[in-house]
């Protein structure tokens, strides 16, 4: 996720149509300005998140860029598309860009759906990273009474020691002491080794 982009990298962002939403018009420039650098074309601006929900719920987009001066704006249309918006518009990949990442608003932010958070000062190459990451995310998708969204375990390490899991399918990352001693090589070996059986 943090390495470098190789130089062999090809992506073809010409067909991908994005909304960007910033309700300040010179962030919203200067965003629109570096996606357009990694070859996006369609660009769907907006002043305001109730601006880009009359867009959501006229069209589909493949991905969506969001900051406000309020990061509350940002979650809560976040959440409205994950949970209130067309059902198509649930599973669009949202970056939310914020200049005071908190833990506490990267916590926010994940916790109402978001797929990614990336601070300011903006950096395209931080930026196309982040765009890149996002085309091989597998996370499964998570509905549930509280939450819509990626799976907000980006590593899985399973529960913490001592602790049991709250997923049927959590495992613990205990391995526990060894109950035999350890086999000899040449012993494993000789185990794996085809044996000759007569005929």
């Amino acid at each position: 996720m943090s390495r470098a982009i190789s130089p062999d990298t090809r992506i073809n962002l010409e067909r991908t149509a994005a909304l960007l939403i910033n309700d300040n018009p010179q962030g919203l420039d200067i965003l629109s300005s570096i996606v357009q650098g990694f070859g996006l074309k369609e660009q769907i601006k907006c002043a305001s998140p109730d601006d880009a929900r009359a867009v959501i719920k006229r069209r589909s987009v493949d991905m969506v860029m969001v900051e406000c001066a309020s990061s509350t704006d940002s979650c809560d249309f976040v959440r409205w598309m994950r949970r209130d918006g067309p059902k198509t518009s649930a599973y669009t990949p949202v970056i939310i860009l914020t200049g005071h990442a908190s833990e506490g608003f990267v916590t926010q932010s994940r916790d109402c759906g978001a797929s990614f958070v990336v601070t300011k000062p903006l950096t395209p190459m931080v930026l196309l990273q982040r765009i890149l990451w996002l085309t091989k995310d597998q996370r499964e998708w998570v509905e549930c009474d509280t939450y819509i969204g990626p799976d907000r375990r980006v590593r899985n390490y399973g529960p913490p020691l001592g602790m049991a899991g709250r997923r049927a399918g959590d495992l613990s990352a205990h391995v526990g002491a060894a109950l035999e001693p350890n086999m000899d090589q040449s012993d494993i070996d000789m185990l794996l080794k085809p044996q000759r059986v007569a005929l």
